[in-house]
């Protein structure tokens, strides 16, 4: 009954009274009652329609027979990044413009070849070879703004191009399992001669389209977890990793800073220097700050050759330093974002080189050496342990920017260097600086006269003269109008001191020739007076400087002798036999030696050999070198029998030695020892036999005129006098100087080299 009355009030009501929501029921009735009952529906005609989403067709999909041989591995059929249907067109960039007239030519000469039938082989062989030089000159020669347009070449080879080249097998990995895959970061699974790497890099676009899709190069928070996520998975399996850096920088949108850009680059910085297995970073193309540096942080950086990397792009800094973009050029220089500047300033690891043109003259080359460069480093970097990889990685990282005092400045670096202004304040008077100089002399003769020698600031002193006398002459070069000249020259010089080269005859002249111009123009400086006055200051002190250095070394000379004396005399068989001395020449009653006889004097000869056999035993234990000179020989008055010509002696030698400086001076002996530096320069550390037989013949050739000419001047006779006049001498006394031994004091037995 229950039921009938359900299904008639179901079948009475509308069909929206009946679907009417309620707590209990539809419209009153029971679920229980309504599960039960059978509805009586009327069977009426109707008919579903749907309409299907319209989705985009994808551009490669899985072929039906797909190539098992193909390149790569059967699973790049997944990949989207195909050939490009049509050749891209060649941008030629501004500093290339000159090039175009030398291939127009090339392709004109072609053409009339072809239609007229006739032979250019050799003109066009001609122009072919001017092009080759020409594009030889301008690449590598290249600034570093135009080293910048390279890296950014719309035909530069991608990530994924390099990546299909080197590796025998490669499959694309993809999501951050948070919900998004950024295409501007590719990661995945690839082999190089059978090692399995983790491959991470940052794609751009080969066109526009691609471009949009990629971001151009510039990767989300997503995409960087992406990155991170692999690299732990390779870490985990031990996949040694290789990224690629080719970005501007990473995308600094609205929705990208809300996403956790920064968090997302730091989180990466943080892990990846405690990633357990080799990483290597290669920058193909332009490295752009922190997004660059989020997939950067390896044991080994490497660059191509016309890749740049840098914290600010070169327009950014222009904008920012100079006002202007225009200043583009000046802030590449002065960023040092190049190759070769990083590897200077060991920031960069390795220069990979790339064909004349650039890298999209010849992709397939470029990615060769790479791949040769990642082979190279990756044999270097598996023969460490985890401890030592995780210690390089760190200490490549914490010794960028590290200087350390007292290391000399390069001579190239020094010329650049902003010179240290000396503050006003420490700047004294010419009155004052007098005044210093007397009181100083005046506490330096107060010293002699006093037993106690006083504090000097003499170093001082002289310091402070010297930053006087050196500004004195910055400021005469500037009133006489030599500065540039001067600085220029002072460029070359370091260059060639730089470059490890000796400096050529054509630029020692320019530098004599400076410095006679620069002599004669001094007195005409207005500040000349001054400069010589404390030329004449620092001149004196500095003399005051070595004397005083000269007494104390000899000072401690003596102290050091009187103790070495006071032990050997404290020896107890030295002590015995100098008391029996003495008192066997007391008990003769000599008073001088001629009165003793000849066992007594044999008995002190003896001692006093023994004596200074012991003595010159323990100086040289104590680092002195010692020579015994041979006693002189004595004249009937007790008095050395070459005190009398020491002086004759000492003033032939000081004329040798003035003529040969003259003579080295001269014409022909001074273009000879020119062309000596030329060939020990030319010849090297390690000169062959040619080369050696060349340098024996010249110094030959300098010995001959340098004796020929002291032999024909008066030298020579005034050295046959003194000869003379010494062996009548040693004629009447024994022992005296011989003839080498003369010549040994004079210097006439001195060889030139």
């Amino acid at each position: 009954m229950a039921s009938s009355s359900a299904a008639a009030s179901l079948a009475g009501g509308s069909a929206s009274d009946l679907l009417r929501s309620s707590t209990s029921g539809f419209s009153g009735v029971p679920l229980r009652t309504l599960g039960r009952a059978r509805l009586p529906l009327k069977q009426r005609d109707f008919s579903v329609s749907c309409k299907m989403r319209k989705v985009k067709k994808h551009e490669h999909p899985w072929p039906d027979n797909p190539d098992p041989n193909v390149k790569g591995g059967v699973l790049s059929h997944l990949s989207p990044f195909k050939p490009l249907k049509e050749k891209p067109k060649p941008v030629t960039l501004d500093f290339e413009k000159p090039l175009i007239a030398l291939q127009k030519k090339i392709i004109d000469v072609r053409k009339m070849a072809n239609e007229t039938g006739l032979d250019f082989s050799d003109q066009i062989l001609s122009l072919e070879t001017k092009y080759q030089q020409a594009l030889k000159d301008l690449y590598t020669h290249l600034t570093p703004i135009q080293r910048v347009n390279i890296a950014r070449h719309p035909n530069r080879p991608t990530f994924l191009d390099h990546i299909y080249n080197i590796t025998d097998k490669f499959v694309e990995l993809h999501g951050d399992r948070a919900g998004y895959d950024d295409p501007a970061i590719v990661t995945g699974i690839g082999t190089i001669d059978g090692r399995r790497y983790m491959f991470i890099g940052q794609q751009k676009g080969r066109n526009t389209k691609e471009n949009i899709q990629r971001n151009f190069g510039m990767p989300t928070p997503h995409g960087y977890r992406k990155a991170l996520r692999l690299m732990e998975y390779a870490d985990h399996h031990g996949f040694p990793i290789v990224t690629f850096i080719d970005t501007p920088g990473a995308y600094a949108d609205l929705k990208s800073e809300e996403l956790g850009q920064g968090e997302a680059i730091a989180h990466n910085l943080r892990s990846m220097f405690g990633l357990k297995v080799p990483v290597i970073s290669i920058v193909i193309g332009e490295g752009g700050s922190g997004g660059a540096l989020a997939i950067g942080c390896g044991n080994k950086l490497l660059m191509l050759e016309n890749a740049v990397f840098y914290v600010a792009s070169p327009e950014a800094c222009a904008a920012i330093l100079w006002k202007s973009a225009k200043a583009a050029p000046k802030a590449a220089e002065k960023l040092r974002i190049t190759a070769s500047e990083l590897c200077r300033l060991e920031i960069a690891d390795g220069v990979i080189p790339e064909p004349l043109g650039g890298a999209h003259a010849d992709p397939s080359w470029t990615s060769q050496q790479i791949k040769k460069a990642v082979n190279e480093a990756m044999d270097e970097l598996t023969k460490m342990n985890t401890e030592e990889l995780l210690r390089h990685r760190m200490l490549k990282f914490r010794k960028i920017g590290g200087f350390q005092e007292g290391i000399p400045v390069e001579p190239k670096k020094k010329i650049n260097m902003k010179k240290k202004d000396i503050p006003i304040a420490n700047k004294i008077s010419d009155a004052e600086l007098e005044v210093e100089v007397e009181k100083l002399k005046q506490q330096i003769l107060d010293s002699k006269e006093s037993s106690i020698e006083p504090r000097l600031d003499l170093d001082d002193m002289i310091k402070q003269l010297q930053i006087e006398v050196d500004q004195e002459y910055s400021e005469a070069v500037n009133a006489i109008g030599l500065s540039d000249r001067m600085s220029k020259l002072k460029e070359e010089v370091v260059k060639a001191n730089t470059d490890n080269q000796f400096i050529d005859p054509l630029l020692k002249s320019k530098i004599e020739k400076l410095k006679e111009e620069f002599d004669q123009k001094l007195s005409t400086a207005p500040n000349f007076g001054r400069l010589e006055n404390k030329v004449n200051m620092l001149k004196e002190l500095s003399k005051v400087k070595r004397l005083q250095d000269q007494n104390k070394r000899t000072s401690a000379l003596e102290q050091e002798l009187k103790t070495k004396f006071d032990g050997i005399m404290k020896n107890p068989r030295i002590k015995e036999k100098y008391e029996a001395l003495k008192s066997e020449i007391q008990a003769a009653g000599a008073s001088s030696s001629r009165d003793l006889d000849d066992d007594l004097k044999q008995k002190i000869v003896e001692f006093n050999k023994e004596f200074d056999s012991l003595l010159a035993e323990s100086l040289k234990s104590a680092g002195m070198e010692v020579k015994i000179a041979p006693a002189r020989p004595r004249d009937s008055s007790g008095e050395s029998a070459e005190l009398g010509y020491e002086s004759k002696i000492e003033e032939l030698r000081e004329g040798i030695s003035k003529e040969i400086e003259k003579l080295a001076n001269s014409s022909n002996i001074k273009s000879k020892i020119e062309l000596l530096k030329l060939e020990v320069a030319k010849a090297g550390e390690t000169p062959d036999t040619e080369s050696k037989n060349r340098i024996a013949a010249l110094v030959q050739q300098i010995k001959q005129s340098l004796e020929e000419a002291v032999d024909s001047s008066s030298l020579k006779e005034e050295y046959e006098n003194l000869v003379s006049k010494i062996s009548s001498r040693d004629s009447e006394m024994e022992d005296g100087l011989t003839n080498d031994q003369l010549r040994e004091k004079v210097g006439a037995n001195r060889s030139f080299s």
